[in-house]
């Protein structure tokens, strides 16, 4: 019986842990990242997660015609560099912050209104440790309002 009740600890901290982790990424996107979005006015929206280095993430979002927009990349302190694109649908590039020295803002105004797609990648650290790094990564989306 004893046996039993371990394996349904460990069970359960896995499936606890994960979702305590997100909660505190969603944090750190509330209280850090959600500042640097001024002047533009925060979407609303907290997309968070955590990763490691090396690792990649894809966003879907609509934005529309003729507004002013500002999309911001935050991430731990601990991480590498994180590299991002936005692409439009058919996966050209629109911008490439890796052409920016890898800035993490990128404000911009369309034509027409579309769907396009944020790719982040965390770069992998130069330092040649074999524990890999990881951390909280937050895409936020702000709009500014017409004066």
């Amino acid at each position: 019986m004893k046996k039993v009740y371990q394996i349904l600890i460990v069970l359960a901290m896995a499936i606890l842990i994960p979702f305590y982790g997100n909660a505190q990424c969603k944090s750190f996107a509330k209280k850090v990242c959600k500042l640097e979005l001024a002047p533009y006015i925060h979407d609303g929206n907290f997309n968070a997660a955590i990763l490691t280095e090396g690792e990649d993430a894809e966003l879907y979002k609509t934005f529309y015609a003729g507004q002013n927009y500002r999309i911001y990349i935050c991430g731990s302190d601990a991480l590498p560099e994180i590299e991002f694109q936005v692409l439009d649908v058919d996966r050209n590039v629109l911008y490439d912050n890796r052409k920016e020295n890898y800035s993490r803002i990128w404000d911009f105004t369309l034509e027409s209104s579309q769907q396009l797609i944020i790719s982040l990648r965390v770069k992998n650290s130069e330092d040649e440790s074999e524990e890999l790094i990881s951390g909280c990564v937050a895409i936020m989306f702000g709009i500014k309002e017409d004066n």
